[in-house]
Formats: structure tokens, C-alpha cells, sequence
């Protein structure tokens, strides 16, 4: 299994127009992120987890022309901005792309993007096909996913687990029946926004507290906020299975 981080930032991120604080001013590649979004190529099936509005840049960037399913982790435009930018994709594969996501996001998708469900669509508009799913494990391609149920603030989000990687973006609370899901991981990709603490996403502190209790055999930070530091400054002080997430960072998983 191969997972790509294709971004590891965060609208509340990097860069900020007009800013010029040591993150968003810095030369340094690893600094420079574009929202957050994964793909896992698994079995030679290739399964996206969310799609934000970086999404062409980063197709682009990678050189992605097929797509096997599309995993929400919620509504929030930041992770579903981008939709529209699989129509090429659509176009190479000649086939629809199927979405899943809790019912209430799915909903979402179908009120933004309406004129993709409409009954005489236009000429030329993504195809795609709504997956409402529970908190139960489903199959992609034949491809297990397990949705993991967490909490961003008071909203109910999920995260996904694909056999020994498991994916967590803009959490604040993991239910303990929840962690239970995630053991046995060779890799963990959880979000934490920045150093101090926040009001609906985990911290640096929360975060590897989290990892610490897992044990995943490594850990990758996402989700990152321009005010958790430069990447030089921050590497040094985590532990040595955790890095902070480069965008189009390629991590293998056994």
C-alpha cells in the first residue's frame, strides 16, 4: 500500500496573503502546503479522502488519472471545494466517480455541486455517484474501509481506516470505542493545527498524546496551521517515530 500526502495544510493555514510571518514567508518546500487531502493506492485501486479546493493543482502534481472512490470526511468546503475538478478525471476513465460520506454530507455535496444530479445535466459536468454510509465497514473495489466516527468541535466527522492505515483530519475528540479501531496501525495520519490549543481541532500536544496511546509504528502530522512553526523548528522536538507531513510526501505501508 502506498499512501500520498498530496496536501498538509489548512484554510486556517499556509500561505496567508499579506502575511509575513516566519511560516508564510519561508523558502523552505516544507513549509508550503496546500489543503489537506491523501491518496491511498492499494491493490492498484486508488481511493481519494477528501477533495478540497487544491485539488486540481495537486492531481496535476502527482500525475493522478484514475480515481476509484472518494472518501468525505465531512462537509466543510475545504475538503470538498474541489470536486468539480475530477470531471478529467472522469473523462479518462470513462466512468462515473462514486462518493461516500455520512448521509448529511452527501447531501452537501448534492445542494453544491446540483447541477451534476440534475435530470438534464449540462454537457460536460462531473459524473459522480452519491454513497451514503454508516459507521459500518464497506468495501471499495473489494478494498475494506472502516469509517472511524470523530468529533471537529460538535460536529460528527469521520476518519478511515484501509487495513494498517488509518487517515484522522480536523478531529478534537476520538471516543475511546472509536481508538479501539485504530490499533494494530503501521501508519497514522492525524491533524494537529498548531501548538497552543484550539476550539475544534487537536493540538500538537493533543495529537501526540493520542499517538503515544495508539502506538502506531509511525506517525504523521496533517492539518497544519502556519501558527504551529517552520517545519525546521518543529521536526527536532517530536518523537522519533512522528514527522510533520510534507505535501506530496509518498509513505509506504506494509
Amino acid at each position: 500500500m502506498q499512501v500520498r500526502l498530496l496536501g498538509t495544510g489548512t484554510s486556517q493555514g499556509i500561505p496567508i496573503i499579506g502575511c509575513h510571518c516566519p511560516v508564510c514567508s519561508s523558502t523552505d518546500m516544507r513549509d508550503q502546503r496546500l489543503r489537506t487531502s491523501a491518496l491511498v493506492e492499494v491493490d492498484g485501486v486508488n481511493i481519494l479522502i477528501d477533495a478540497g479546493p487544491d485539488l486540481r493543482q495537486q492531481m496535476l502534481r502527482c500525475g493522478v488519472t484514475r480515481l476509484d472512490g472518494l472518501l468525505l470526511t465531512h462537509e466543510h468546503k475545504d475538503h470538498t471545494g474541489g470536486i468539480d475538478d475530477v470531471r478529467p478525471i472522469n473523462f479518462l476513465m470513462k466512468e462515473t466517480l462514486n462518493i461516500y460520506g455520512q448521509p448529511r454530507v452527501m447531501k452537501a455535496v448534492e445542494t453544491d455541486y446540483s447541477y451534476a444530479f440534475a435530470e438534464n445535466k449540462y454537457p460536460g459536468v462531473p459524473t459522480l455517484v452519491l454513497n451514503p454510509i454508516l459507521p459500518d465497514p464497506f468495501q471499495i473495489k473489494g478494498i475494506e474501509v472502516i469509517p472511524i466516527k470523530v468529533r471537529h468541535m460538535t460536529l460528527p466527522i469521520f476518519g478511515y481506516r484501509i487495513r494498517n492505515f488509518a487517515y484522522i483530519t480536523d478531529a478534537s475528540f476520538i471516543s475511546e470505542t472509536e481508538k479501539r479501531k485504530l490499533h494494530g496501525l503501521k501508519v497514522l495520519v492525524i491533524n494537529a493545527l498548531r501548538i497552543e490549543e484550539h476550539y475544534s481541532h487537536f493540538n500538537l500536544a493533543q495529537a501526540l498524546a493520542i499517538i503515544q496511546e495508539l502506538k502506531p509504528e509511525r506517525a504523521f502530522i496533517t492539518h497544519i496551521g502556519h501558527d504551529m512553526g517552520k517545519y525546521e523548528d518543529v521536526a527536532p522536538t517530536l518523537p522519533e517515530n512522528v514527522w510533520l507531513g510534507i505535501d506530496n510526501q509518498v509513505i509506504e505501508v506494509e
